[in-house]
């Protein structure tokens, strides 16, 4: 297991096995990342929300990118899942599925086992169906970094997060050029 010292693990996640996960990232509570069956990666600036499952077939592999939302109650089984994703509250991303960067799986949404979803699609329904091809990159980016400064205040002990506080450092991001 190698975890970064940036990364944010609430005491009621569980990993184990071959995992990693890159700076910045966060795991919030219930979330259960195991990779006893083969190696699970986790980009930077990724959020693992409440009660997200991962797992994988044996001679499989399971590859998160950077600044990508995990939703809460979340499925995802051996798949690869590029940049600037946003999965859905309780979506299941099947064995052997691709999602390409900048994309939007819906909640509730299924992506079937070995299915490709191209750059910019928005998937919904079950089972997944691409519904349009301009998924809203501020939108994916904006939950990546209010996740990331939410871990940073745990971090400190903090337990809230004002939203007057959130939109300031949304506004930071944007003046910095990263939204």
């Amino acid at each position: 297991m190698r975890i970064d010292k940036s990364v944010f693990v609430h005491e009621m996640a569980l990993i184990s096995g071959e995992v990693r996960i890159g700076r910045n990232s966060s795991i919030w509570p219930g979330a259960v990342i195991r990779g006893d069956l083969g190696p699970i990666t986790i980009g930077e600036y990724t959020n693992v929300q409440d009660n997200a499952v991962m797992h994988l077939d044996p001679h499989s592999f399971l590859k998160i990118g950077n600044y990508v939302t995990v939703g809460h109650s979340s499925v995802l089984h051996g798949c690869e899942i590029a940049d600037r994703v946003i999965i859905g509250m309780n979506a299941t991303v099947l064995e052997g599925a691709k999602v390409a960067r900048n994309c939007i799986i819906a909640a509730n949404a299924l992506v079937r086992e070995n299915a490709v979803i191209p750059e910019n699609s928005l998937v919904a329904g079950v089972p997944g169906d691409i519904k349009h091809r301009k998924a809203d990159r501020e939108l994916i980016m904006r939950w990546a970094l209010v996740y990331y400064e939410l871990s940073r205040r745990y971090l400190k002990g903090e337990k809230t997060f004002p939203q007057d506080q959130v939109d300031r450092g949304i506004e930071t991001y944007k003046e910095r050029g990263l939204l």
